[in-house]
Parts: structure tokens; sequence; C-alpha cells
């Protein structure tokens, strides 16, 4: 197995957005992170990271924070693309079982199956950051 190594200047440039805290912003996301995996000519990605970005997106928007999430985009990897939703709150998200018969719950349970367990937070002063990573598929 060959594995490509990239240095990060050749690396496509990231797409980065504001949102508010609104439900809406989840088809806002959903529409920049399939706009730049078409760019990148990774259109097999785009139904997964669609949902991920709006199971992250949707999180941040429970959170009841009042002033704007930031989703991002890129390549961090010539292989790998990472999803991430930084908001305002520092809770972190749990990822629970949901029962069979639960409306809810389910979100970062598929995100956990979509990205084989690449996901994680991490913390900052006046927020989180929560990525999700998506490997791109052999040639």
């Amino acid at each position: 197995m060959s594995v490509t190594v990239v240095e990060p200047s050749r690396l496509p440039a990231p797409a980065t957005v504001r949102l508010d805290y609104r439900p809406e912003s989840a088809g806002m996301a959903r529409r920049l992170v399939r706009s730049k995996l078409e760019d990148w000519e990774l259109c097999a990605l785009a139904d997964d990271a669609e949902l991920i970005v709006s199971e992250l997106v949707g999180n941040a928007v429970k959170t009841g924070c009042l002033t704007f999430m930031t989703v991002r985009i890129r390549r961090v990897a010539a292989r790998i693309v990472r999803i991430s939703v930084r908001d305002g709150s520092r809770s972190m998200p749990v990822l629970i079982e949901a029962g069979e018969d639960e409306e809810c719950h389910r979100g970062l349970a598929l995100v956990h199956k979509l990205t084989r367990g690449q996901w994680g937070v991490t913390p900052d002063e006046f927020g989180k950051t929560v990525h999700a990573d998506l490997r791109v598929p052999p040639d």
C-alpha cells in the first residue's frame, strides 16, 4: 500500500462560513460542503458530508448561543476531508446510543458511523469545535 504525502501548502484552500444559530443554517452549511466537494472532484463524499454537517450544525443550534457558529470544510491531508463546526457553547457533545423507539439522540451516532469513529471535539476559551473526518475513497 502506498501513501501519498502532500505538503500542506499544496492542499486546496478551505471554505468557511459564519452562520446564525437557526435551523435554516443547516441548509446553507450543506450547500457549502457540497459545493466545495464538487470543486475538489470528491462528489462521492457529498451525501455523507451533508448528513454530517447537518448533524453538527443542528447540535450547535440547540446550544442556544446568540452570536454565530463557524462551519469549515478543508482537506487536512491528501485523503482526508475535515468538516468542523465551532460554536459558542462549552457543553461537550455526548455519543448516546438511542433506543429503537427514540426519535432523538441519533445525530452523533450517525456521525460516528459515517466517519468510522474519526470525529472529535476541541474546547477553547469561548466554546468548542466539533470536527468529523471523511476518508477520500481510492481512485
